[in-house]
């Protein structure tokens, strides 16, 4: 035990409850985990190792999702982030801190919790908070053995009661005696009346004290089996660093003694725990201060946050904060997250990049059909799934990885799905969940840009906004994504006019950085690739109908480019075509993100032809229906896509064998290596 005030000798009532202490049970603690124990280890399910390859649930052998065992500790329940779960055990074992980095919905938060799970056994315990009789703002910090704080108090609570039955009992014989000598012998009864009352307020107003004794139990472990776990995301300074209450009376006797106000923190909460906050860079600069500060010390004074309350005249003395602290957030976080107290962490712990996608093999298929058994035991509402249901939910993470043998590992997006899905079976009141449930689901769940998304494409057929037939000169239906999921056909329209001055290009449709550098690039393209002389001619670029987000990226470039050679050169483009892909300054085609839900915006704006980039063939992943409704071409470079989109055979011909003699051998080695394109914007 760790005491922050010096004490002679015990209290009577501390002395009791210590004595009582000693002969409780002391509560078992959770078993550590042995070294032997696997972290994220699986419970072996039934397998079928000739099927397992090629089976998309990798061979296990179920009928529906009550057929998996969900693995008790929260550890083993992290599907993927192997590296992440890696870290946290080590990290765990030696009470480092650390930090997670990566997409919403990847699992950050459940490390956090199976983290507090997996700490070494610990003496966890209680903190009171005493009066201090020589200053009454600087209440006196106490910590014992947990369990040990309620009985303290208990204790000092009894031995006021009987403090309080004793002056009572005084106070009313005294009283008696005083009405008694007013009436028999004074023979004033108003004047006996006076001084008993007079009597009664002093008997009063003296027992306050009694009850200023009894120390306040600020952090409570009694119950506590395993370390804490306190999450403070978004907290304000009271919540996460403790605050004292503001006490409006404060003269004659009526306040409330400060150390009855002082009101624990987030940090103090989680002593011999773990402290997780997502989004760290939205704390407040001061916040992050002394919560660095904590982390150095190891305790924390309670103090007032508001300057304007009585509390922040009143200090208590350190309160004990040995946390592990788990910070979370975006790549952004980083950005605004004060650099000494992201230096504290890099010092004494761990970061890590979260995982967005895992490789698709047969043991995570498995792991993915176990992910449904536990978000449905989880809720404790839903239906089970049957076998086509999982292999349903497994298909569409699949394509919201939008990548080729690849997961998606934003399983709270994915839970989403499996709790709609089920609430749909459960509507119906049927036993198990099936595959159409989730088909509906997959319909009713869409996000809000998808939905947007749906509505724009709808609201142009009605106002004949999308052209998907016809040839028109300087016109292409480009695609982009809204959102992360949700693809849109975004027109381009370029006009070529006689400049009044040096020649110039002109974009406009809300274009963010990216997008102009992307234009300025296409210029490029257009100086090297047209016969026309430019220099006394201004190219005006416009995206249509762009929305109030504007246009951030350079995936139109090659759509740009289309667009103005077709006005330069006055050569039609067909309006049945739709394109997306980044352009070198060279006329290369690279990959760009987001191809799987761009071709399916094509596909139901009744687009015929969708060019990608070659490098994105292996990441087209689009529904079944689909399918049919669109032809899908993948180009490697500018060249490629004025054959596919420009009509007018002679003058297109004509064209494009220009292009191939001016990039020659070049363009035939360029298409040739697709390998070599780089990451998508």
């Amino acid at each position: 035990m760790s005491d922050h005030i010096d004490t002679d000798e015990a209290t009577p009532a501390e002395s009791a409850a210590e004595g009582s202490a000693e002969t409780d049970d002391a509560v078992p603690a959770e078993e550590e985990p042995g070294p032997e124990t696997e972290l994220g280890s699986d419970i072996e399910p039934d397998i079928d190792e000739a099927a397992a390859e090629d089976d998309l649930l990798g061979g296990l052998d179920i009928e529906s999702s009550a057929d998996i065992e969900v693995p008790e500790r929260l550890v083993d329940q992290v599907i993927g982030q192997d590296h992440a779960r890696d870290i946290v055990k080590k990290a765990a074992k030696q009470r480092r801190h650390v930090m997670m980095i990566g997409s919403p919905g990847t699992g950050k938060s459940m490390l956090a919790k199976a983290m507090s799970q997996l700490l070494p056994k610990e003496e966890l315990q209680d903190v009171l908070v005493y009066h201090n009789p020589d200053d009454g703002n600087e209440p006196k910090v106490r910590t014992v053995p947990a369990g040990k704080g309620e009985q303290i108090v208990d204790a000092h609570k009894e031995e006021a009661r009987k403090r309080n039955q004793m002056r009572s009992f005084l106070m009313w014989i005294i009283i008696a005696i005083v009405i008694g000598y007013s009436i028999l012998i004074v023979q004033q009864i108003l004047l006996g009346i006076l001084a008993a009352g007079v009597i009664y307020l002093a008997f009063r107003y003296g027992s306050r004290g009694n009850d200023a004794m009894i120390p306040n139990l600020l952090v409570n472990t009694a119950n506590t089996q395993t370390a804490p776990f306190e999450e403070a995301t978004g907290a304000h300074a009271g919540a996460l660093l403790g605050d004292v209450r503001h006490d409006p009376f404060q003269s004659g006797g009526m306040e409330t003694p400060s150390h009855d106000r002082v009101e624990p923190g987030a940090i103090h909460k989680a002593n011999k725990g773990v402290l997780f906050i997502d989004e760290i860079n939205t704390l407040d600069i001061r916040s992050q201060q002394k919560l660095m500060t904590a982390i150095q010390e190891g305790e924390f004074s309670i103090t007032g946050q508001s300057e304007r309350s009585s509390g922040a005249m009143v200090q208590t003395e350190p309160v004990p904060c040995d946390f592990v602290m788990v910070a979370a957030g975006n790549l952004d976080a980083m950005e605004n997250m004060h650099p000494a107290l992201r230096s504290r962490i890099k010092g004494y712990g761990y970061e890590v990049y979260m995982d967005d996608t895992i490789e698709d093999d047969p043991e995570m298929r498995r792991k993915y059909a176990r992910f449904v058994a536990q978000e449905v035991e989880k809720d404790g509402r839903l239906p089970h799934f049957t076998r086509e249901a999982i292999e349903e939910v497994l298909l569409e993470a699949r394509r919201r990885s939008g990548r080729k043998e690849h997961l998606t590992l934003k399983l709270r997006d994915l839970g989403g799905l499996v709790r709609v899905a089920g609430d749909i079976a459960r509507a119906e009141d049927r036993e198990l969940t099936t595959r159409d449930d989730v088909l509906q689901a997959k319909r009713r769940s869409r996000s809000i840009e998808q939905q947007l998304a749906d509505n724009y494409i709808e609201r142009r057929k009605d106002y004949e906004l999308t052209v998907n037939q016809g040839e028109v000169v300087g016109r292409v239906n480009g695609l982009a994504v809204m959102g992360e999921d949700s693809g849109i056909v975004l027109p381009v329209m370029a006009e070529v006019t006689p400049s009044q001055g040096p020649g110039q290009v002109i974009a406009t449709g809300q274009l963010q950085d990216m997008a102009e550098e992307a234009v300025q690039n296409v210029s490029a393209i257009i100086k090297k690739f047209s016969d026309e002389d430019i220099s006394e001619k201004d190219i005006h670029i416009q995206f249509v109908q762009v929305g109030e987000g504007g246009v951030d990226g350079d995936s139109a470039s090659i759509t740009v480019a289309t667009a103005v050679i077709s006005a330069l050169e006055d050569i039609p483009i067909s309006q049945d075509v739709a394109m997306t892909g980044s352009l070198s300054v060279r006329g290369d085609v690279l990959p760009v993100g987001g191809v799987t839900h761009k071709i399916e915006a094509a596909a139901k704006a009744g687009l015929d032809t969708v060019i990608i980039p070659r490098a994105n063939e292996q990441d087209v992943m689009i529904e079944d229906e689909y399918e049919d409704m669109i032809e899908i071409v993948p180009v490697s470079h500018i060249s490629e896509v004025l054959e596919v989109s420009l009509a007018g055979e002679p003058e297109k011909d004509s064209l494009v064998d220009r292009l191939k003699s001016i990039t020659g051998k070049a363009l035939e080695q360029e298409v040739g290596r697709g390998s070599g394109s780089p990451s998508p914007q």
